[in-house]
């Protein structure tokens, strides 16, 4: 018999939670779109969310998703034929270089397995290899969502000073934005994108741009810059609707404003240390169940190296996909799908789940979480150590103090 009727848990990542006050914000009619209250709230987003990405330079905002954000960088960033240096450390490091294959851009590509981090020796190298110049930019994931791998940001534009090459450096902070922690300015990023539905916790439907000076003197002037992507009048509009290309995405502002609201009151500090115990907890339960059982195991071996926003693990294939739905029809709680994680002995990814602890997550819903995935565990018969959600509650104990 089903346990599942009640509020459902949606542990995936992205669309993450919704806050009930985002919610509220974004139930009204459509406004005025010409002068008043929307237009005076927009105003202040613009602040926020430069603050939100750690730089004093421009943001764009787009109509789109996180492959939408892809676009407008690719496009703002080159032209036809120009080259890009793309970094990949799971399935999105190739999907941002498949999206700019198919704009005809030019990709050299460093692809780091699914489990490690971009090398900034590799990118160092292949930066001194170019002696022609023709590498424009060096594209990244900070946190790729299907792996959970984390990229050191600050380490790869030490690597690019290194080679003494004048490639820009974009990173997709999709997953990381208001998760992990990310400096654009101190760490030297010249181009960063990130959507609304993840650690910003409003629904899929806003895309950001943010971009430096340097990279607004070089690029948005190419043959890929459409009126609609070029970031320039988004970024410096003349008139309110030039700051969408077009009718304003009303509610979904209203949804964001409170978001950012959200993130304002509790601080960036505190909410990167609570993501980080969230996922320290989450790791801690896998390494015990993994104890009485190698088939389960956490994606990415190295701490340094794992995402505080989503964790990526194996059971064992079909177990992944046995477990997932036993915990959503049984016990209403939502894990992600093994994305990526496809191999030739296991073509479906039914070994692989992801756990998200992004955006509007505490701790009763991760160790809730964890305490259903060990419920099913036990119902579908499947090995596993003990004293994992006891070894979860400690993380947490020991982070949220007395």
């Amino acid at each position: 018999m089903s346990l599942a009727h009640g509020r459902p848990y949606l542990a995936i990542p992205g669309p993450s939670v919704i806050p009930d006050r985002v919610q509220r914000a974004m139930h009204r009619g459509s406004p005025n779109i010409y002068e008043g209250p929307l237009v005076e709230m927009v105003a202040g987003l613009w602040p926020d969310l430069r603050r939100l990405a750690g730089t004093a330079h421009r943001v764009a905002c787009y109509i789109g998703n996180g492959h939408a954000a892809w676009e407008a960088a690719n496009a703002n960033l080159f032209s036809r034929g120009e080259r890009a240096l793309v970094l990949a450390s799971g399935a999105f490091g190739h999907s941002w270089a498949s999206h700019a294959r198919q704009m005809g851009i030019e990709v050299e590509f460093l692809d780091f397995g699914r489990a490690a981090p971009a090398d900034p020796g590799r990118v160092e190298a292949a930066l001194r290899a170019d002696r022609a110049g023709r590498i424009k930019a060096v594209l990244v994931t900070q946190v790729d969502t299907a792996s959970s791998v984390k990229s050191d940001i600050p380490a790869l534009r030490r690597a690019i000073d290194a080679a003494g090459h004048s490639a820009l450096l974009a990173v997709d902070c999709i997953a990381s934005m208001g998760c992990d922690e990310y400096r654009m300015d101190d760490w030297g990023v010249d181009v960063t994108v990130s959507a609304s539905q993840k650690g910003l916790m409003t629904p899929p439907g806003l895309a950001f741009v943010w971009f430096s000076q340097k990279a607004q003197a070089r690029c948005g002037q190419g043959d890929l810059a459409s009126p609609y992507w070029r970031w320039g009048p988004r970024a410096q509009a003349e008139e309110f609707w030039q700051l969408w290309g077009g009718t304003a995405p009303t509610v979904h502002l209203f949804g964001l404003r409170e978001a950012l609201d959200m993130i304002a009151e509790e601080g960036l500090p505190a909410i990167w240390h609570r993501h980080r115990a969230l996922a320290a907890a989450v790791w801690a339960a896998f390494e015990a169940w993994g104890a009485g059982n190698p088939a389960i195991a956490l994606n990415v071996p190295h701490p340094d190296w794992r995402a505080h926003a989503v964790t990526a693990a194996r059971f064992g294939a079909p177990d992944a996909t046995r477990l997932r739905h036993w915990c959503e029809t049984r016990a209403g709680v939502t894990l992600g799908i093994g994305l990526g994680a496809a191999t030739p002995e296991d073509p479906g990814a039914d070994g692989a789940l992801r756990v998200a602890h992004m955006g509007h997550v505490n701790a009763h819903m991760t160790l809730g979480a964890l305490a259903v995935i060990e419920a099913g565990l036990t119902a579908l018969g499947l090995p596993h150590g003990p004293g994992a959600v006891e070894a979860a509650a400690r993380v947490v104990a020991g982070a949220a103090g007395g």
